[in-house]
């Protein structure tokens, strides 16, 4: 039977090669985790006080209806955040693909390779910038709450 490897070294090689990108897309997931749960907090908090605002029994409308936008705002970013970082690990996962393919094959895809990756980290700092953008905006929802309660 006649192998695409020429050796067990070759093959360990192109499995190690692989592997990093793989470490990546375990350290993005764990990241994930942390904008869902902030971005569920979000939505739910967003809920209850637009429930607030329905049942009419608030004195300061106007600072509640304030906070709703921001959170609604920030649900916003925070949605982008979450879909950068999925692009970002679906890069990755086409990359450990082609990667492996391409010495299976023995096609030179190197460029491929290399834009992959490089789109990988553009697409992770993109949901990184947005990400460090939500912890500004909600020291804003903090702001009204504080200013409301003559702190």
């Amino acid at each position: 039977m006649d192998m695409p490897f020429h050796n067990i070294a070759e093959l360990t090689s192109i499995l190690q090669a692989s592997v990093s990108p793989v470490i990546l897309i375990s350290g993005i997931g764990l990241l994930l985790l942390s904008m869902t749960n902030r971005f569920s907090r979000t939505v739910d908090r967003a809920r209850e006080l637009a429930s607030e605002l329905q049942s009419g029994g608030l004195t300061n409308r106007e600072v509640v209806a304030g906070q709703v936008q921001i959170l609604h705002r920030r649900s916003h970013i925070l949605r982008q955040s979450i879909t950068l970082a999925l692009i970002s690990i679906l890069c990755l996962s086409l990359l450990v693909i082609l990667l492996f393919l391409s010495y299976v094959l023995k096609l030179s895809w190197e460029l491929v390779l290399i834009l992959l990756f490089l789109t990988s980290f553009l697409f992770l700092i993109g949901a990184l910038v947005l990400f460090i953008y939500d912890f500004t905006i909600s020291l804003q929802a903090l702001d009204l709450e504080i200013s409301q309660d003559g702190v």
